[in-house]
């Protein structure tokens, strides 16, 4: 099967033979004929698949070949996306698909400046992609309207409800028109969404071409166990013993992004941080210099989990793991894409046995283990068994009690013999001679 077969148009074809396209994936050989056909499509597939070009191909060819002009501060197709750099990596490849075609796209998100953005909108712009909170600003103060609005795409759609974006949702459906083509294409999609796609889209054509919740095949994985006060000493000696070249590391806070970075540099290695409190500009700029690999660790939050296409990235490392289990399938997708192989490695503690517990679970699998000499922890990570449940340790059984305890009056237990003898050792009670230390009486 070919570009060709699925019916895209040269200018299309062109661009991906530019790319390195050569066959579709299958998300892509399924998504893009339904999606040419105008039917509303719900398609669930692993990162690193090909999800993007699944609805962007065909939403570029419809956009070029039907549809009147676009009107000032209008859109004609809109893709919804939970973060800033996903919003980027879907606009990215928008554009270079579109390459060859007289469209015009954008991306909209916060964290930057709104002005710029009114600016280039007040032209009209065939593609928009955006994230909901910035939407939603530029709708609510008339910079974009969405009458002449022909499809929508919610790209990771259950990140978006992680991350709280329920109200924003509800506020932009409200807003587009009734009559619309709806994509929903997502790696995981969570029982809510299912029904919220029931509720959003019209006969829609329901594409899985892979099990539900599963982590790519091509990503080796295993857990490293650890107490959590020595994870930054393990890092840095796996670091250094295993020679990693660039490396995309999990923290589960911002705090604890600052503080391996500040630590890594102190040790003179090249890293950086991004999180939720980094001004776009600088988590860009940090994301670039990790893709030119003038950065060798890059430390993120989940705000990264999603939206990093990274060619060739070799390793991710969980130092700590996900609240969220599906974002473990997320993070580690970053790594094995495009056919690749790669690894993932987590850091687990034993306080962190619940979301690993809560991993196994989504994953269906048990994760290996294996232990680093010097490092073996203190506190013990419980072992979970192949259904992702923690496997609790039998109790000890409990002792007897002795019929003749210490409680008995009269009756002493020598502390030499053993609890759990029937029949104890007793001693005779010594008596001890009473002295009358009155006056003496003399005798007649």
């Amino acid at each position: 099967m070919t570009f060709a077969t699925l019916g895209l148009i040269e200018p299309l074809q062109r661009a991906l033979e530019t790319l390195g396209y050569q066959t579709p994936t299958p998300v892509q050989a399924q998504a893009i004929p339904a999606v040419l056909a105008g039917r509303d499509l719900m398609a669930a597939a692993q990162t690193g698949t090909g999800k993007t070009a699944g609805f962007a191909l065909p939403l570029l060819q419809l956009l070029a070949m039907e549809g009147p002009k676009v009107a000032s501060n209008s859109v004609r197709a809109l893709v919804l996306c939970p973060t800033r750099e996903l919003a980027e990596q879907v606009h990215a490849n928008i554009v270079e698909y579109g390459e060859h075609l007289p469209l015009s796209t954008y991306a909209v998100y916060g964290g930057v400046s709104i002005n710029p953005q009114m600016m280039k909108l007040r032209k009209g712009v065939d593609l928009l992609v955006a994230t909901p909170g910035r939407l939603l600003d530029l709708y609510r103060q008339n910079a974009v309207k969405f009458s002449q609005l022909q499809t929508l795409v919610l790209d990771e759609a259950d990140r978006m409800l992680d991350l709280g974006f329920s109200e924003e949702l509800r506020d932009i459906y409200a807003a587009l028109p009734k009559k619309r083509q709806t994509l929903l294409f997502s790696a995981t999609f969570s029982d809510s969404i299912r029904l919220l796609a029931g509720q959003m889209l019209n006969d829609p054509l329901s594409i899985e071409v892979s099990p539900r919740n599963v982590a790519a095949s091509s990503v080796q994985q295993w857990i490293v166990p650890v107490d959590k006060k020595r994870k930054a000493e393990l890092f840095c000696h796996l670091l250094k013993k295993q020679r990693w070249k660039q490396v995309l590391v999990f923290a589960k806070t911002r705090n604890g992004v600052d503080a391996l970075v500040e630590k890594l540099q102190g040790l003179g290695i090249n890293a950086d941080g991004i999180h939720g409190d980094k001004p776009q500009a600088t988590r860009q700029r940090a994301l670039d210099r990790f893709k030119a690999s003038e950065v060798q660790i890059l430390v993120a939050t989940d705000v990264a989990a999603r939206g990093l296409d990274i060619d060739d990235l070799p390793l991710v490392v969980n130092f700590d793991l996900p609240i969220v289990a599906e974002d473990y399938i997320h993070r580690i997708g970053r790594t094995g894409r495009a056919g690749a192989t790669g690894e993932a490695i987590s850091l687990v503690c034993a306080d962190e046995v619940q979301l690993l517990s809560a991993i196994e679970t989504l994953t269906r699998q048990t994760l290996k283990r294996v232990d680093e000499p010097d490092f073996v922890p203190d506190h013990r990570v419980p072992d979970t068994d192949a259904s992702g449940q923690v496997v609790k340790k039998p109790k000890k059984p409990k002792k007897p009690k002795v019929s003749g305890s210490k409680k008995n009056l009269g009756k002493w237990v020598d502390s030499g013999d053993s609890p759990v003898d029937a029949t104890p050792v007793v001693k005779p009670v010594r008596k001890v001679p009473v002295f009358n230390t009155g006056p003496r009486k003399r005798k007649p």
